[in-house]
């Protein structure tokens, strides 16, 4: 990912999201559940994941994966802009959708179970 409008847009490729305002900021939705936001630290935006999967995103790929003290108890993580991740951080945000999207909404994508 180069920049948030680009994180935005792939969020945006996914069934029923939509930029509504969470914690003041218009940040990828479903379901009235955010699971990205542009972060509080530059060059970087913050992506819901569940707490096993950002330590092995830490452990395996630390160049795009990182996190403040903020971010330290909360199951959120960031995610640097410019890394030659972007497949991997696609499928993150794809499972961070799937995690706040109701069964039909997943089935409706393709994605009957968890990417």
């Amino acid at each position: 990912m180069k920049d948030w409008e680009d994180a935005t847009a792939y969020a945006l490729t996914l069934p029923d999201v939509v930029m509504e305002k969470w914690w003041g900021t218009p940040c990828p939705k479903i379901n009235g559940k955010g699971f990205m936001s542009p972060g509080r630290e530059q060059g970087s935006f913050g992506l819901m994941v569940t707490s096993p999967e950002k330590e092995i995103l830490f452990e395996t790929d630390p160049e795009t994966f990182w996190q403040t003290a903020h971010y330290a108890n909360y199951p959120m993580l960031l995610v640097r802009y410019g890394t030659d991740s972007r497949e991997r951080i696609e499928l993150y945000i794809q499972r961070a959708w799937w995690d706040r999207a109701k069964k039909p909404q997943r089935i409706a994508a393709g994605m009957a179970e968890r990417p």
